[in-house]
């Protein structure tokens, strides 16, 4: 796991449903807490793209389902910016399923786009997602 390359802003907050955009199973998935968050008194932690975040599964296949998983955002909704200024913004908050101690993508296939800081932070990522941009 690298450092991140881009400002990211963090637009999710910790309760917020994202979906899951890979092949394991889970369909929606809610934030139950952000791995490195060093924040204020009383602020909810949040989750940018590229961030480690706890997960409760909430649809999806019955084996999966309230169970306590770790997952990795992979597209936001709110706008953030590279350093070359350009700013990227996606049309859904979407995250994948990873292996608690080796952030190895626990799915085969990656549907939709993931965002290019995430594949710079996580090429094991990269190599199953069929979009970067």
């Amino acid at each position: 796991m690298r450092a991140k390359k881009a400002s990211v802003t963090r637009a999710l907050p910790v309760g917020c449903y994202i979906n899951c955009a890979d092949n394991t199973g889970a369909k929606v998935l809610q934030i139950i807490s952000v791995k490195g968050y060093k924040g204020v008194r009383k602020r909810l932690p949040s989750a940018g793209v590229g961030d480690v975040v706890k997960c409760s599964v909430k649809e999806g296949d019955v084996k999966l389902r309230k169970q306590v998983v770790t997952a990795v955002i992979i597209r936001q909704r709110k706008p953030y910016r590279r350093p070359n200024g350009m700013r990227v913004a996606f049309e859904d908050n979407a995250a994948i399923l990873v292996d608690d101690s080796s952030l190895e993508p626990r799915g085969t296939e990656i549907k939709g786009p993931v965002a290019k800081e995430v594949v710079n932070r996580f090429p094991s990522i990269g190599k199953i997602a069929t979009m970067v941009v």
